[in-house]
């Protein structure tokens, strides 16, 4: 990592650790410590805002470019010594108790949330770059369920192969599907290899056969990828996953060099895109949250906390 990079990252919050593991503290976190606010996956999926470590193993690199992407892009390096799992974890962990370390002063906060929120128990592997990427992604997933911290990982669906060497899975796994056919695919993940398509549909294929639950993401930017339902639909149907998750864009971070706030759908239309994508895929609303614009989609009755669906228990 050249410094100009490293010092920007710094400057936009980033905490690193061998240069290619970050952890940031996401908008939400903010929000659950000082105000008592969750993200939407504490209303969807149980998990605790202000116990969340946003974090990536692999922010050295993507193969997409992503028109909707808050990331810096065109950065991407070769990493030539990756940390082992535990001391990742571990360093980063630790990088997050010094960020949170200002709320303790904090009125607002309450000193036992304080408290819970240096201690981890959520892992999102999913802040930037593409972290299956990661040679020791099994090792670390290993070392997270050891420490009975859920794992929630989130993949552009490009590293099939990677993804079939896997001998531990994280406990949600997200593939992003921002395109219906190659055609917008090439407008809006702006692949840097040749054949992204067809490796987002053999991990569409092999969805099915993963034993862990699988959420699809798409992530909706208005004039760009919205609409199209028969063909997103076509995709869920051959990735068959336990739930859908029809998210608005939102104009943050890089993207607002390359998109407006004009291309933010509004939570109706977002609502209704995913009522009638639902009833071509056999699901409907299950949950839903107006202020981050996402809805879930799944079969009716379907168990969506996390830690009840892997038996864990309540912390």
């Amino acid at each position: 990592m050249d410094q100009d990079y490293h010092d920007l990252l710094i400057k936009q919050q980033y905490r690193l650790y061998n240069d290619h593991a970050a952890v940031k503290l996401c908008h939400w976190m903010k929000e659950s410590m000082l105000r008592g606010r969750c993200c939407y996956k504490q209303d969807f999926y149980g998990i605790q805002s202000h116990r969340c470590l946003q974090m990536t193993p692999s922010i050295n690199e993507c193969s997409h470019r992503c028109t909707f992407c808050w990331r810096v892009q065109d950065r991407d390096f070769e990493v030539r010594d990756w940390a082992e799992p535990k001391e990742m974890l571990d360093a980063l962990i630790e990088h997050q108790r010094k960020l949170v370390s200002g709320f303790k002063g904090d009125p607002r906060c309450d000193l036992e949330r304080f408290e819970e929120a240096r201690n981890p128990n959520q892992v999102a592997i999913s802040l930037a770059g593409e972290p299956i990427t990661y040679p020791y992604l099994s090792e670390f997933l290993r070392e997270c369920h050891r420490r009975n911290m859920t794992t929630f990982m989130v993949t552009n669906g490009t590293y099939p192969e990677r993804l079939a060497e896997l001998d531990t899975l994280p406990m949600q796994l997200y593939v992003t599907v921002a395109a219906p056919n190659p055609e917008v695919y090439r407008e809006v993940c702006r692949p840097k290899i040749p054949d992204g398509w067809e490796r987002l549909m053999r991990t569409l294929e092999m969805l099915p056969s993963l034993e862990t639950r699988t959420v699809i993401r798409h992530t909706l930017v208005k004039g760009v990828n919205f609409g199209w339902i028969d063909d997103y639909a076509r995709l869920d149907r051959i990735a068959d996953p336990d739930l859908v998750e029809p998210k608005g864009y939102v104009f943050v971070g890089g993207s607002r060099m390359r998109l407006s706030m004009s291309c933010m759908p509004s939570f109706d239309e977002i609502k209704d895109f995913s009522s009638r994508l639902g009833d071509k895929i056999g699901m409907e609303i299950i949950k839903e949250r107006a202020d981050s614009r996402v809805v879930m989609l799944g079969h009716p009755g379907v168990e969506t906390d996390v830690r009840k669906v892997y038996g864990m228990p309540e912390e």
